[in-house]
């Protein structure tokens, strides 16, 4: 018995000390979003912590002293813009193309500025030597090219649902009767015209990217690199991709083994709030309501009508309003309002009497609420935001408003709805079962990246990935069917004829004698 326990006392032993052993780390997030470098530094920092040298190419560094931290500024010397405060309160199709335009778009100029960078052309010049490199899974697969010539294995990481053109890449399957697209409103129980609208809109998606996306970086890395195959093979071969998302919200795609979903992985830490803030919070009698249209949503600058719509709500209500405001004259004839350019969200919604959230539903804010058991009105602009909405309000999280629809008594409506206590004690128990998990989600997301790097020799992709579109949609089979069912036709016709033939020939015989 006690050779059993010091067997395994050594077994998990020598298991820790592989697990521990420092990684030499590259992560490449050569996208300027505020929200997205927000949630991807705090896995950045976790892994750093646990002793893993890490070497940060970004626009947003780890504002911290870390000692096996190096940060690349990828804004160092040009003139690029991080994407803050840039867009309205605007939903229409007009928008849904200009922010798809913008994602693809942005991919390629962030494409051109990553391998121009002095400082990462050294990286691979000097043949640095890296265990692993982790990138943003998002709109340019460019840090691929220097992963691969780095020799290093590769965990890609997004913050949202996944993109259109991600689908084929994984071999996931798009099912527009189930399967929402992310730019469009609809939950899992679309109408037909919603069906269609998906279908349409993924395939535009699909082939923007591949003609203005994929082509535009396949020359740029071309202009650097001579000997890299191409980018679309190089993303088949991603080890794991991390999904800042959870089957209790989104349990529609089927997704393969290599896609670990991380849902809310970035909400820990301490809660601390400024004490000016804590004492609004603390000192309201029936409670805050918290509002925020994210990190590129300018609420000020907004069309003035819909503000006075949502001021108009809010004025009926007993409750305090928190409200990131990028202007210092607040929204409105609002008492007891609290605003600022910049507030900390995720202290704000771990309040106990922050009683309810209306959102832009960016995931990076709908998993925070989910988390603390905040219940949402959602009221999505673009991106990934309608999606998330729709699965909000079809999993009990909250509600939704659609900008189209949007009226201060519709929006009273929607926010007496998620204030009854009813509601909000469903949303706690459902935010509950959220936490109730084997592993922490930056546990989780620890794991697999450390897990890639352990087997780097290893590819996990859902064989869908490699079946040809024919095979895919079943042609082959189909056509063996036509074939078959058209040679039975032909037979059957035969015989009939040969039949008929013999009948006549017996009648004539018959006539003649």
């Amino acid at each position: 018995m006690k050779l059993c326990v010091i067997a395994i006392v050594i077994s998990v032993s020598v298991i820790n000390s592989e697990e521990m052993k420092p990684l030499n780390i590259l992560a490449i997030f050569p996208f300027p979003g505020k929200s997205h470098g927000i949630i991807f530094n705090n896995l950045l920092e976790a892994l750093v912590r646990r002793g893993h040298n890490l070497t940060h190419v970004s626009y947003f560094p780890i504002n911290k002293p870390l000692k096996y931290y190096r940060h690349i500024h990828l804004a160092e010397d040009t003139s690029a813009k991080v994407l803050e405060d840039d867009f309205v309160l605007e939903s229409s199709y007009s928008t849904i193309l200009e922010v798809n335009k913008l994602v693809v778009v942005a991919g390629n100029e962030n494409c051109k500025m990553l391998l121009d960078n002095k400082h990462v052309q050294k990286l691979w010049m000097e043949k640095t030597k890296f265990d692993l490199v982790v990138y943003e899974y998002f709109s340019t697969d460019c840090p691929l090219a220097i992963a691969h010539r780095l020799g290093a294995p590769v965990v890609g990481l997004t913050g949202c649902t996944l993109m259109a053109w991600q689908f084929d890449t994984l071999g996931v399957p798009f099912n527009p009767s189930f399967v929402p697209q992310q730019f469009l409103d609809g939950d899992a129980k679309p109408t037909l015209f919603q069906r269609i609208e998906r279908t349409l809109f993924h395939h535009y998606f699909n082939l923007y990217y591949k003609l203005i996306g994929i082509a535009t970086d396949e020359q740029t890395v071309k202009s650097y690199f001579d000997d890299v195959p191409s980018l679309s093979e190089l993303a088949r071969n991603v080890k794991i991709i991390l999904m800042n998302t959870y089957w209790m919200l989104f349990d529609f795609n089927l997704l393969p083994p290599n896609v670990i979903e991380i849902g809310g992985f970035h909400v820990s830490g301490n809660i601390s709030l400024p004490n000016k803030l804590l004492q609004f919070i603390e000192e309201s009698e029936h409670g805050v309501i918290y509002v925020s249209f994210g990190s590129i949503i300018k609420s000020s600058v907004s069309d003035s009508d819909k503000i006075e719509k949502i001021v108009g709500a809010l004025s009926k209500l007993p409750q305090r309003i928190i409200w990131k405001w990028e202007d210092h004259k607040p929204p409105g004839n609002l008492d007891k309002i609290y605003v600022s350019k910049w507030l900390p969200q995720k202290d704000i919604l771990a309040h106990p009497k922050v009683l309810a959230f209306l959102s832009h539903c960016g995931l990076v804010s709908t998993t925070e609420a989910v988390t603390f058991g905040v219940p949402i009105v959602g009221m999505p602009i673009f991106g990934d935001q309608p999606t998330n909405a729709a699965a909000i309000e079809e999993k009990g999280f909250g509600v939704r408003v659609q900008l189209s629809e949007l009226t201060s008594e519709h929006l009273l409506e929607k926010f007496k709805t998620v204030l009854d206590p009813h509601f909000r004690a469903k949303v706690k128990s459902l935010s509950k079962s959220w936490q109730d998990r084997p592993m922490k989600p930056m546990e989780t997301a620890i794991f697999w990246t450390e897990f890639a790097a352990r087997h780097p020799n290893h590819t996990f992709r859902a064989p869908a990935a490699d079946v040809p579109l024919y095979q895919y949609l079943n042609l082959d089979i189909l056509l063996v069917f036509i074939v078959f069912a058209f040679t039975v036709f032909l037979g059957f016709k035969y015989l009939i004829s040969v039949v008929f033939i013999n009948v006549a020939r017996n009648s004539n015989k018959a006539k003649k004698q």
